[in-house]
């Protein structure tokens, strides 16, 4: 082999501060590595599938949702996790985009509002001792969505 570059990275076991469920959309990338810093989490095992959350509750086929489950789990064997944090964005390609909405950013919103806190529901019901939380992310932030 021919090494290609040259980094020290830390050896070893760690402990994850959360699991992350997030879409793989480029366009989110910054606005998440912002919310995990601002959130104090260093060492996060992020899990990126299309829709972020959407995997859980209302996946193309039940093997995409037992697939997010099984990433939970080995989470937790493996890191020690008990955090999960799940997220959901607009204009989000899996649900159709913001043109699934006609255009109406509240709509969207009010929509992913209703499937993140499922799809923490569906979650914590399939997998016990976690704190779930659930955001939606726009174009200008963050959102927390309780309840």
């Amino acid at each position: 082999m021919n090494r290609i570059f040259y980094f020290d990275s830390v050896k070893g076991n760690y402990r994850c501060d959360a699991a992350v469920f997030s879409c793989f959309d480029h366009r989110f990338d910054l606005v998440l590595r912002e919310f995990l810093r601002k959130n104090d989490i260093a060492a996060p095992d992020i899990i990126k599938i299309a829709g972020g959350a959407k995997s859980l509750v209302s996946p193309d086929s039940e093997v995409e949702r037992q697939f997010a489950f099984e990433q939970v789990r080995k989470s937790m064997r493996l890191h020690g996790t008990d955090r999960v944090i799940l997220m959901v964005h607009s204009d989000c390609g899996a649900y159709g985009g913001l043109a699934a909405f006609k255009g109406d950013a509240a709509a969207e919103a009010e929509h992913h509002h209703r499937e993140v806190l499922r799809a923490a529901q569906i979650l914590s019901e399939n997998i016990a001792g976690l704190d779930v939380r659930a955001y939606f992310a726009d174009f200008e932030g963050v959102w927390e969505v309780a309840a």
